[in-house]
């Protein structure tokens, strides 16, 4: 399987599609990367560059792109979708009509549609019946992974080929690729602690200690996957790579964007004036907002969501929401302790 060389599409020329990409060509498997601006395109094409997303970071000559969605799936036995969340039912929809029969298809955007509350994987298990599907995620801040520093993530499908495919497409000596089988936990992970970023760079921009930094992300820790497991997740998949791996490295690396949101409202801006400051999307945000809605509704204890989300919507201060944590939050600290 390693021997085997693939043709792959990078659906999603963003930070992370690109720094994916750029590992498969490394890895020597004939790649395209579909970009909705022609002149993003060009500028991968020309001078081998995504200033946009990846600036000073020099990419694969080999690394082809297009703005054509057709052209670059064509003949693809492998498509990677890393667009976010709000786009991605419709860009599948597209890629239904291209796509090549039996295609592996693979999920890397962490967030939650927000009209229907479904993971990714799900809109596309809807829009591309027929094909295989699997999630990745893991502690993998693309700036860092494009600049070929160390790191691992996790593929999850309930189909082996699928893991066995990806692994042989981006394992390299930077980048160690596990497999597993929980995909909803995989992806409510990536998905869920993207709120909990937020929370944590609320915290930093306002000179809070470490202890503070280290009890927001183990209670975060505890709060994502007691929502998880009400979903069906299984609470163990928490404490590997896209569970813990990827909270730590999001809630304390100001090279997250929902981290970035988060400092910018602990220095009092408004939601809107901290976003647009971004120039990106940050899942966080829409995430924030169903897991509100639905521990509501299933009445999951959530009080790191419920903080926040009264400090964004609801306009109460950071001082009020924390005093009131600490005296409401339960005494229990292990969740889903053996004995």
């Amino acid at each position: 399987m390693a021997d085997q060389k693939y043709r792959v599409a990078i659906v999603g020329g963003g930070s992370f599609g690109t720094a994916i990409s750029n590992i498969v060509a490394d890895n020597g498997h004939d790649v395209r990367l579909w970009m909705r601006r022609q002149e993003a395109v060009d500028e991968v094409n020309q001078r081998h560059e995504n200033s946009d997303y990846l600036p000073g970071i020099a990419l694969n000559s080999a690394l082809r792109a297009s703005a054509d969605l057709a052209e670059a799936v064509a003949g693809c036995q492998v498509v990677f979708m890393s667009v976010p969340s709000k786009p991605c039912r419709s860009v599948a929809k597209q890629l239904a009509e291209v796509i090549e029969p039996g295609a592996i298809v693979v999920s890397t955007t962490k967030g939650i549609e927000l009209e229907s509350n479904k993971l990714m994987s799900q809109v596309l298990e809807e829009e591309l019946p027929g094909h295989p599907i699997g999630v990745m995620s893991g502690p993998n801040l693309a700036k860092e992974l494009a600049s070929r520093m160390i790191t691992g993530t996790v593929i999850a499908s309930s189909d082996p080929s699928v893991s066995k495919a990806v692994q042989s497409l981006l394992q390299c000596g930077y980048f160690r690729v596990y497999a597993g089988s929980d995909m909803y936990g995989v992806e409510l992970a990536g998905a869920l602690k993207n709120v909990y970023a937020i929370t944590a760079g609320m915290a930093a921009s306002m000179d809070c200690g470490h202890n503070t930094i280290s009890m927001l992300i183990t209670r975060a820790l505890a709060e994502m996957s007691r929502y998880a497991v009400h979903k069906g997740a299984d609470p163990m998949t928490f404490l590997g790579l896209a569970g813990v791996g990827d909270l730590f490295v999001t809630c304390t690396s100001p090279l997250s964007r929902n981290y970035r949101v988060g400092y910018e409202l602990g220095k009092g801006k408004t939601i809107e004036d901290a976003v647009a400051s971004l120039g990106q999307v940050a899942e966080g945000i829409n995430t924030l907002k169903l897991m509100k809605e639905q521990s509501d509704q299933l009445g999951i204890y959530m009080p790191l969501v419920n903080g926040l989300y009264d400090i964004v919507y609801n306009g109460r201060t950071v001082d009020e929401v924390i005093g009131g944590m600490m005296w409401s939050e339960q005494n229990r600290d292990v969740e889903f302790a053996t004995r």
